[in-house]
């Protein structure tokens, strides 16, 4: 069986009920995409939470080494933007199932159909190899 994405309607329904959007593998560094598309979305209004080990912040907000500890601090996840290589896409949403996890976007390049019809069977909405910003202004904003 081959993954399908949801439609464009409810790629935008999804974007538009989002506030938080945990960025696994936030670039600290401008210039690499995980940084810009993750700028990019903040300006558009949505709360960037940088999932990256080893740094402390990335634009302006408090950074997490994983998904895990954001929900010790009560943050909020509406939504996994995963900017990682594929083969790191299972183990993700093992994590995202343990923590109950709404849904998942892998970006562009970053496919993985197992993993993402394990999440779909998990009740978790996936977006597979597709840019959220790319997404966003061509399918939500007027």
């Amino acid at each position: 069986m081959t993954f399908v994405n949801p439609s464009p309607d409810e790629i935008c329904t999804l974007l538009k009920g989002v506030k938080n959007i945990a960025v696994v593998g936030f670039s600290p560094k401008p210039g690499r995409p995980s940084h810009n598309i993750a700028r990019a979305m903040q300006r558009y209004g949505f709360r960037i939470i940088p999932v990256r080990p080893g740094i402390s912040e990335g634009l302006g907000e408090k950074a997490a080494p994983n998904l895990a500890a954001l929900t010790t601090t009560g943050d909020r996840i509406d939504l996994v933007n995963v900017f990682r290589a594929s083969k790191h896409v299972s183990e993700l949403v093992d994590e995202c199932l343990r923590l109950g996890l709404k849904a998942i976007w892998l970006q562009d390049g970053v496919i993985d159909e197992a993993a993402a019809e394990r999440a779909r069977a998990g009740g978790m909405t996936v977006i597979m190899d597709r840019c959220i910003l790319r997404d966003y202004t061509r399918l939500c904003v007027a």
